[in-house]
């Protein structure tokens, strides 16, 4: 997938043919987006909804000359949208991703797609009936290092693939919570919220089509009560072993593990002992840290909208990604890919590469872009985003059942994905 940059490279800025984009749902999902929407030309961010008064306040105060509705129903009325980024609560990806479809518009949706694999089904049918684009966004499978990485693979320069392995400790429990999100019916939880990040990663190294499933989730903090741990293991269909591994409880942070790396995340160690003993002693105020994590809230600028100029990668949501092949290994580097082979080890500098990704998040804008305005199939589409929910609630199943769980959605990854990308 080659960057929208280089499909409108010598073009006037006025000459960019824009994709008028509309949001459902500006909560802190979509405060993570925004940095890469105002980056790019060819996305005119023209309209939002959200049920928050405050949310559209802000909204409308930093993009005054977006529309601002209080419905989803009413944004998709619209007849100027062309297609809709879905940042709604978990419960709501589905009816609103069929929503916008009935409407005829494109749509992007947020991870996890679905909560159940009938949603999922459902919206993948509609979007083919109403005839609209729909993409499965928001997991680090898009980023420029995995996507290199995947590049190394293809190539054979290392031999075969033969395993990936997969690991991440974050602070992901102790981020402030609305109570859908600590509901696991309404998709709360590790394996639902991060576990697309992981396993869509994986996917993209190993082919896409993942035969079974075998997974332990873990419960053990009585101020959340949903799974903040999971650890499971993956084959593919070619007998190609995977790990992957999530503790979201925050105590060692993955970050650590990289000699440029320290004990913080989204809090430090401090903050990290102070929010513990909000939560265990109830003096939590999570309603009002959520809203300043949202837009215009007095914790979204250093969140969501610090500098990637030249700024370390260290293992954060997705973890620690170790890939490995006949003739070699590989991982993320300070500033790319470090190849393990034959020869010792070299490093791939990948910081030309690191403005498709304001805040890792452009190139999921660049395939719907793409997708609608260029005619071009999608990667991500209903389909794969499909796949990977049905690993998810492979996970859980798994771990309640205690007994591997086949798989019979999975998807390949196409031959032709990012066959123009250069690295």
């Amino acid at each position: 997938m080659a960057s929208v940059e280089q499909q409108t490279a010598g073009r006037a800025p006025g000459a960019v043919r824009q994709l008028k984009l509309g949001i459902i749902g500006v909560g802190v999902g979509a405060a993570e987006i925004l940095p890469a929407m105002e980056a790019m030309d060819e996305i005119d961010l023209m309209a939002m909804a959200d049920i928050n008064a405050q949310t559209r306040e802000r909204f409308h105060q930093r993009y005054p000359n977006a529309r601002i509705y209080d419905s989803a129903d009413k944004l998709v009325a619209d007849p100027d949208v062309e297609a809709v980024w879905i940042a709604s609560p978990n419960r709501f990806h589905g009816p609103h991703t069929i929503l916008a479809a009935e409407h005829g518009k494109h749509v992007v949706v947020e991870k996890p797609m679905a909560i159940t694999i009938e949603e999922a089904e459902r919206m993948v049918e509609t979007a083919a009936k109403n005839n609209v684009k729909l993409l499965a966004g928001h997991t680090r499978s898009y980023t420029i290092p995995v996507r290199a990485m995947r590049k190394i693979v293809k190539s054979g320069q290392l031999g075969g693939l033969r395993a990936i392995h997969l690991f991440a400790y974050s602070d992901w429990m102790l981020r402030p919570r609305t109570p859908d999100e600590l509901d696991p019916n309404q998709g709360g939880g590790v394996p639902y919220r991060q576990g697309p990040h992981q396993i869509d990663t994986v996917r993209v190294l190993g082919g896409g089509k993942l035969r079974s499933v075998r997974a332990m989730t873990g419960q053990w903090m009585p101020e959340r009560p949903i799974a903040g741990y999971y650890t499971a293991y993956l084959e593919f269909e070619d007998g190609t072993p995977s790990t992957i591994v999530h503790n979201g409880y925050g105590y060692f942070l993955g970050a650590e593990l990289v000699p440029w790396g320290e004990s913080r995340q989204r809090y430090t160690m401090d903050e990290r002992v102070r929010v513990r003993k909000e939560l265990q002693a109830g003096t939590r105020n999570e309603e009002q840290d959520k809203q300043d994590l949202r837009i215009g809230g007095a914790a979204e600028e250093g969140t969501f909208r610090r500098s990637e100029q030249q700024r370390p990668w260290v293992p954060e949501d997705m973890g620690l990604l170790v890939v490995t092949c006949e003739r070699g290994d590989l991982r993320h580097s300070k500033f790319g890919v470090s190849v393990y082979d034959d020869e010792g080890l070299h490093d791939v500098d990948l910081s030309p590469n690191r403005e498709m990704g304001v805040g890792q998040r452009r190139a999921e804008l660049e395939e719907i872009y793409e997708g609608v305005v260029l005619g071009k199939p999608l990667f991500h589409d209903g389909r794969w985003g499909m796949a990977t929910l049905e690993v998810c609630l492979a996970m859980i199943q798994s771990a309640k059942e205690r007994r591997e769980i086949m798989l019979t959605r999975q998807v390949a990854v196409s031959d032709d994905y990012d066959a123009d990308l250069e690295i």
